[in-house]
């Protein structure tokens, strides 16, 4: 526990992360993958200008968003500037489709994801929870060792499934070769009855 507050104090650091764009064009949706812990929340801030920084084309945007299930969990249409979110249910992959409504053929995006506990607003937290400054520092610390703990579970999760899924490979390959001993050899007692068949029929035997 003690090691989850350290890394956690150290992870409170702030830094900088440029968030990143790209480009759409019109009805033709960009589709991420954002692998997430069990029961985490994901923020997902948006942005969309025209090319080179103009003023925005896009009308709305249109997100929908798939569970490693491939069950859709949200599908909806927001203005052209804010965010979206959701809390994952199970762990695993998540598809996060969007798709720009605009009346230009090509709309610039910038986009950047928030896992966990940098998904929360902590200024909406403290006057909502009425919490002084060390009071919220100390809920941040507690978020921070639930999500290291959430993760490391997902982890060994993960590291537990292809474990199986090695040992169940090694196993089928295991098979496989013994299954083609046994073949080559029963090619090889087959053609030597045949041989020693066709000799004694020459009377070479």
């Amino acid at each position: 526990m003690l090691c989850l507050f350290v890394i956690a104090f150290l992870l409170s650091w702030p830094t900088p992360v440029a968030p990143m764009y790209f480009y759409l064009t019109n009805q033709k949706p960009m589709c991420f993958i954002e692998e997430v812990p069990d029961v985490t929340m994901v923020k997902g801030t948006y942005r969309i200008t025209g090319e080179k920084g103009k003023d925005y084309t896009a009308e709305s945007i249109h997100v929908e968003i798939t569970d490693p299930s491939n069950n859709q969990i949200l599908s909806r249409t927001y203005t052209a500037d804010g965010y979206f979110t959701f809390t994952s249910h199970q762990g695993g992959e998540y598809r996060i489709c969007i798709l720009a409504q605009s009346n230009s053929e090509r709309s610039r995006v910038h986009l950047d994801f928030a896992v966990g506990e940098n998904a929360i607003n902590y200024g909406e937290v403290a006057t909502k929870d009425r919490l002084n400054e060390f009071e919220l520092r100390i809920r941040q610390l507690q978020d921070q060792i639930q999500s290291i703990a959430k993760d490391q579970n997902y982890q060994r999760i993960r590291e537990e499934y292809f474990r199986q899924l090695s040992e169940s490979t090694s196993h089928r390959v295991t098979y496989w070769s013994l299954g083609q001993l046994i073949l080559l050899c029963g090619i090889g007692l087959w053609q030597m009855r045949h041989l020693r068949a066709f000799f004694q029929a020459k009377k070479l035997v």
